[in-house]
C-alpha cells in the first residue's frame, strides 16, 4: 500500500502546499503541527490534508521529520477560516497558519499543558482537629488550617502558608489527611465563589440583552450602538452568562491591550467560578500558548484579547463580542493585513453563533449594514448610571481666546474650579513627547527623521529627539546642525510639554501623565489606572489611551487641545475618526451623579463636526458623512484593494507599480485601477513607499480579478521592490 501524502504548508511567502510522505500519519494528524525538511533546514508546518498520491514522483518526496502529537490539531472549523482569510486578503495560506499559532507552537519542541499539583482535605483531614497535633508541630498547625479555610490549595501556594510547608505537606500524605491530584491551570472553580450581586439594568439594556437571546443561538450580527456610559459592558457580561449557561464559550474582542486589565478584572468578579484567560501581546510566550491551549482544549470559558484572539480555536464557541468595533486598532497594517472585526464576523457567521459588535461611534461601514437591515440594531441612548447625563460640550475659539504655552483662559479657570472642589479633570492631546518639532529661531531649520518622511519629535527629559515611526533616536544637537545657532526652539505641544506647563500653573495640583512613553514598564497602566480611582491624582494628561473604555467617577472635566490638526487631512475617513476620538474623550466626563463638561479649544467653532459633538448627535453625523461617501463613490459605496510597494528609491516603487497596473488593464474585469501615486507618507524606515488603488461595485468581480492579478504578479520576480496587497485598506 502507498504512504499516505501529507500536504504541509510552511510560514513561506509561497501560495502553495508542500507535498511530503508521512507513513505514520493516521486521519486526525489533520491540522496538526509537523516537523519537515525544508531546503538544509528542519522547518515546523501544519497539515492541511492527507492524500494517496502527489503530482510529483514519491522518488522526489523527502518523509516527514516528525508529526508533533503532544498538541491537539486545528479543527476542521478553524482550517476553514484560516483558509477564508488566504482567499480574502489573497495572502499565502502557510503564512496565515503558522502566524495564527503562539510563537512557542510555531518552534521544533513539545508544547503541552502543564499541569498543576493540587492538595485536598479528605474526610480523615477535615475530621482533624488543630489540637490533634502536637502543640511543636506549628507547621502542620498553620498548614491545616490554611487548607480547612481556602478548601484545598496549589502547591505553589503552600509557601504563602509557611516556607517550609511544601515539605509538611508530605507528611499529611503519608498520614492519608491530603489527598494529590493533578489538574491543570484554569480549570479550578473557585471554592468560596459567590453568585455576585447584578446591578438594575435600565429599559434600553434589557430591550438589547432580550433581543439578542429571543434570537437564538444561530449566526446574527447585531450592533450595539450606545452612548458613553450608557452601559454596553453590562449587556455584554448578561450575554456571555447566557452563552455560558448553554455550556459554551465566550469570545471578547478588545482594541487594545490597554482596555484588557479592567474588562478581565469585571469579568471575573462576574463570573468566579469561571476560566478566563487572556491573549495579547503584554504576556510572554509561556503564558500565551498555554492560555492558547486551554482554550483550544475548551477548559477556558471566556477569552478575552486583542486582534490575533480573533483565531483562538474554541471547540465550544457560542458568543462573540467586539468592543469599540470602529477603533482601527483591529485592522493589521502588516504582513496579513487583516481586519479582526471582519473576520470575526465571518467566524460567527461559519460557527452559526451571534456576535456582537459594540461602540459610542460605530464604524460607517457597520452603521451603513444595521441602517440596510444587515446587521440588527440595538441602541442605548442614555447613561446608565442614576442620575448620569452626558456632558455639556462648549467650544473655546481660539481666534478671540489666545492660547498660552497650549492653553486658553477659560480652560485654565476650569481647571481650577474642578481643584477647589476636589474633582478630577482629563487634558487630552493626541501627541505625545515635549513637542513636535525642534527649530532653529535663525535659518528655520528643523529637525527631520532621516529614516521618514516626518519630523523628529522633542522628548525633553530624556534629551532626545525620537521618531514615532520608525523608532529612530537621537540626542539633542546643542546648536543648528545647518548654521550653527544654539537658540533652538520647541515649536508645538505634546504630553510632557502640558504636563509641565500644568505642573507650573497649579504647583499643588497632583499631576499624572498617560502615554505611551510613562506606561513602558509593565503594569504601569494598571498602577495609573488604580491611583486614579484611589483619588490620588486631579489631573490627568493623556493621549488616545485614555479616550475609551476607561471609567473614573471622580471625572468632571474633559480639555481638549489641538482638535483641528486632522480637519486638513486628505484621508477621507479623517473626519469619521475624529468624530470619534473627540465623543469618546468627552464621554470620559461625568459618568456618574456630578455633572461632566467638555471644553474643545479650536479655531473653527462653526464646523459641523463640532456642533454634531455638542449635540451629542452621532446618527445625524454619519448620515452626512455616508452621503458625502456615496457622492465620492468611497467605501461603503464600493470596494477597495491597494496594492503597496517599497523599494530604496521611489522610482522603482512606481516604475514596479506602472508595470502592475499595465498588467492589470491587460486583465478583462470591471475593476477601475488607478494611476500609481507616492504614499502619504512617503519614507518610512529607509524605504521609498507608493501605492496602487483598485476599486469595484462589488466584491466578487474585485476579488476574482485580484486573485488573477495575484498569480501573475507572484509570478515576476523584482529583487528591488517589495509589495504587498491590502484588501478593504485603512491607511493610504
Amino acid at each position: 500500500m502507498a504512504s499516505p501524502i501529507a500536504r504541509v504548508v510552511l510560514d513561506v511567502p509561497l501560495d502553495e502546499a508542500f507535498d511530503y510522505l508521512a507513513p505514520d500519519a493516521r486521519p486526525d494528524d489533520v491540522g496538526r503541527r509537523v516537523q519537515v525538511p525544508f531546503g538544509r533546514r528542519k522547518a515546523m508546518g501544519v497539515i492541511v490534508g492527507l492524500s494517496g498520491h502527489s503530482d510529483f514522483p514519491a522518488a522526489r518526496l523527502k518523509p516527514v521529520a516528525h508529526i508533533q502529537r503532544d498538541t491537539p490539531p486545528l479543527a476542521a472549523a478553524d482550517l476553514k477560516l484560516l483558509r477564508f482569510c488566504a482567499d480574502y486578503y489573497h495572502h499565502p495560506l502557510g503564512e496565515v497558519v503558522l502566524n495564527s499559532l503562539p510563537t512557542r507552537l510555531r518552534q521544533t519542541g513539545e508544547s503541552t499543558l502543564p499541569s498543576r499539583r493540587r492538595y485536598h482535605l479528605t474526610a480523615a483531614g477535615q475530621a482533624l482537629q488543630v489540637a490533634d497535633l502536637p502543640p511543636r508541630a506549628g507547621v502542620q498547625r498553620k498548614l491545616l488550617t490554611y487548607l480547612q479555610e481556602k478548601g484545598g490549595a496549589w502547591r505553589e501556594e503552600l509557601a504563602e502558608c509557611a516556607a517550609t510547608a511544601p515539605q509538611a505537606i508530605k507528611h499529611f500524605l503519608a498520614q492519608g489527611w491530603v489527598e494529590e491530584s493533578e489538574e491543570l491551570p484554569g480549570t479550578h472553580a473557585l471554592s468560596e465563589a459567590t453568585a455576585p450581586t447584578l446591578p438594575a439594568l435600565t429599559a434600553a439594556q434589557q430591550q438589547a440583552v432580550d433581543k439578542v437571546r429571543d434570537g437564538g443561538d444561530g449566526y446574527k450580527v447585531w450592533l450595539l450602538h450606545g452612548i458613553t456610559g450608557s452601559g454596553k459592558t453590562e449587556v455584554y457580561l448578561r450575554l456571555i452568562d447566557w452563552a455560558l449557561e448553554q455550556g459554551k464559550q465566550a469570545l471578547v474582542l478588545v482594541p487594545e491591550i490597554n482596555l484588557t486589565p479592567q474588562l478581565e478584572e469585571r469579568i471575573r468578579r462576574r463570573f468566579p467560578a469561571k476560566s478566563l484567560v487572556s491573549l495579547h501581546s503584554g504576556l510572554n510566550d509561556t503564558e500565551r500558548v498555554h492560555h492558547w491551549l486551554l482554550a483550544q482544549a475548551g477548559r477556558a470559558d471566556i477569552v478575552l484579547g486583542t486582534r490575533l484572539a480573533v483565531f483562538t480555536p474554541l471547540p465550544r464557541l457560542g458568543l462573540i463580542v467586539v468592543d469599540e468595533e470602529h477603533d482601527g486598532s483591529y485592522k493589521q497594517q502588516d504582513g496579513l493585513r487583516y481586519s479582526a472585526r471582519d473576520v470575526a464576523v465571518v467566524r460567527a457567521s461559519q460557527a452559526g453563533v451571534p456576535i456582537v459588535l459594540g461602540s459610542a461611534t460605530p464604524s460607517l461601514e457597520s452603521w451603513h449594514n444595521a441602517r440596510s437591515k444587515r446587521y440588527g440594531l440595538l441602541e442605548l441612548p442614555e447613561r446608565a448610571a442614576e442620575n448620569a447625563a452626558l456632558p455639556q460640550v462648549h467650544l473655546i475659539d481660539t481666534r478671540h481666546h489666545k492660547p498660552d504655552q497650549g492653553f486658553t483662559s477659560p480652560l485654565l479657570k476650569a481647571l481650577a474650579t474642578r481643584l477647589e472642589r476636589k474633582e478630577q479633570s482629563l487634558v487630552f492631546i493626541n501627541r505625545r513627547g515635549f513637542a513636535p518639532v525642534l527649530m532653529c529661531s535663525a535659518c528655520g531649520w528643523v529637525a527631520p527623521c532621516h529614516r521618514c518622511a516626518t519630523r523628529l519629535v522633542v522628548h525633553l527629559r530624556e534629551r532626545t529627539l525620537r521618531c514615532h515611526h520608525c523608532g529612530h533616536e537621537e540626542r539633542i544637537p546643542l546648536g543648528c546642525p545647518s548654521c550653527g545657532n544654539a537658540d533652538l526652539v520647541s515649536v508645538g505641544h505634546g504630553t510632557q510639554r502640558v504636563e509641565e506647563t500644568l505642573a507650573a500653573r497649579f504647583p499643588e495640583a497632583r499631576i499624572l501623565r498617560v502615554d505611551r512613553d510613562s506606561t513602558r514598564r509593565k503594569h504601569a497602566l494598571r498602577d495609573m489606572l488604580e491611583q486614579v480611582h484611589a483619588g490620588e491624582a486631579d489631573i490627568l494628561v493623556g493621549t488616545q489611551m485614555l479616550a475609551k473604555g476607561h471609567d473614573f467617577p471622580k471625572l468632571t472635566l474633559v480639555g481638549i487641545l489641538d482638535a483641528d490638526g486632522a480637519l486638513y487631512s486628505s484621508d477621507f475617513r479623517a473626519s469619521e475618526r475624529l468624530f470619534s476620538q473627540l465623543m469618546q474623550v468627552a464621554g470620559r466626563a461625568g459618568r456618574a451623579a456630578d455633572a461632566g463638561e467638555v471644553l474643545i479649544q479650536t479655531g473653527f467653532p462653526d464646523h459641523p463636526l463640532y456642533g454634531a459633538l455638542q449635540r451629542h448627535d452621532y446618527a445625524a453625523f454619519a448620515e452626512s458623512l455616508l452621503e458625502e461617501r456615496r457622492q465620492a463613490y468611497f467605501p461603503p459605496y464600493c470596494h477597495q484593494a491597494l496594492l503597496r510597494a517599497e523599494a530604496p528609491k521611489l522610482i522603482d516603487a512606481l516604475g514596479f507599480l506602472d508595470a502592475a497596473r499595465k498588467l492589470a488593464l491587460e486583465l478583462d474585469y470591471p475593476v477601475e485601477v488607478y494611476d500609481p501615486v507616492p504614499a502619504q507618507m512617503a519614507r518610512l524606515a529607509g524605504k521609498e513607499r507608493a501605492h496602487l488603488l483598485v476599486q469595484a461595485d462589488a466584491r466578487k468581480p474585485l476579488h476574482g480579478f485580484l486573485k488573477a492579478w495575484m498569480a501573475a504578479l507572484r509570478r515576476d520576480k523584482n529583487a528591488k521592490v517589495r509589495w504587498s496587497l491590502d484588501t478593504d485598506p485603512l491607511e493610504f
